[in-house]
Parts: C-alpha cells; structure tokens; sequence
C-alpha cells in the first residue's frame, strides 16, 4: 500500500481516486453516484423506448469511461469502439470464408488478425484505445446478428446512446465537483 510520510509517522494514502474522493467528500461521493445511477437509468430506459438492447447501450457507456480525462477523449474512445465494431464485421467475413477450407481453424486464424490490427492501432493517435476496440468486437460477437448491416446499424445506435450518457454523466460530475 502506498505510504506518505508526515515528519516521521505515516499515515496510509488511498490507492484510487475513488479512496481520496470518498475520504474527502462523503457528500461528492453520494451526489457523484446517484448523477451516474440517473443518468444509466435514463439511457436504459431510451434504449427500450428505441428498441435497443440496454446492454448494447452500456458498450458505449463503458467506452467512454475507458478515456474519462475529457469529452475529446470520450469521443476518441467511440470512435475506437466503432472501428472495433467495424473490425467484427471483418472478423466475420475472414471466418465465413475461411471456415470451408479450414473448418476450426478459420476461428484463431481470424482472432490473430484481428488482434494484431486492434493491438497495432494502440500509437495510432485518435484510434488508440485498445480497451475500446476490444469492447467493440466484444459488443458485436455478442449481438451475433442474423442480418449483419442492420445489427452493426443497431450496435452503434445503442453505443451512441451509452456514450452519450456517459458524456451526460461526466459533465454533471465535473459541474458538481467544485
């Protein structure tokens, strides 16, 4: 655990940001919390006015907390998240073709491209949240949609709506943060 020294005690310092904000401010923390749980509820309940799936909307909610530092990097974040997506659609194409000639195998060969494209974008500036293109394969493999257009169509609108929450979410914490 991470120690400061105070003269010649010392006292334990938090490990997180979460720590020194709960030890801080009680009150920030439940105000914080409470602005996250309406606003998730509110997406939620968009997303199934919309015919989405929630889950799919926290794809892009979880994208956009992945790079919290600012909107600029929210927005990078889902931009990251959508090429994951785009990405899984390529992954499905490489298996679909593949899968006649190599049966099982057509799966980690598939898996190895994808990997080395969304792992190689980690220095590209602006596409450079691995973690979120990884959520974005991960969003679209769990769709497994019939229709492939429609389902990408439907995964990015649902993302949309997260990171737009998300987005919601940050800027009320920042404006109750002072």
């Amino acid at each position: 655990m991470a120690q400061q020294i105070h003269g010649s005690a010392t006292a334990p310092m938090p490990v997180t940001p979460a720590a020194h904000a709960t030890a801080s401010s009680s009150g920030q923390f439940v105000r914080f919390t409470l602005i996250a749980a309406v606003i998730a509820a509110a997406a939620a309940f968009l997303s199934e006015t919309l015919g989405l799936h929630a889950w799919a909307m926290f794809v892009g909610w979880v994208a956009w907390f992945t790079r919290p530092a600012s909107a600029l990097h929210g927005v990078h974040a889902v931009i990251s998240l959508w090429a994951g997506m785009l990405l899984a659609v390529a992954g499905h194409f490489i298996v679909a073709f593949l899968s006649p000639s190599m049966g099982v195998a057509a799966l980690p060969v598939a898996v190895f491209v994808l990997a080395c494209v969304a792992v190689g974008m980690r220095t590209t500036p602006v596409l450079d949240n691995m973690l979120a293109w990884f959520v974005g394969l991960v969003g679209f493999f769990a769709l497994h949609p019939e229709n492939i257009l429609t389902g990408l169509f439907t995964l990015i609108a649902a993302s949309a709506v997260g990171a737009g929450a998300g987005y919601a979410c940050q800027r009320l914490q920042q404006r109750f943060a002072a």
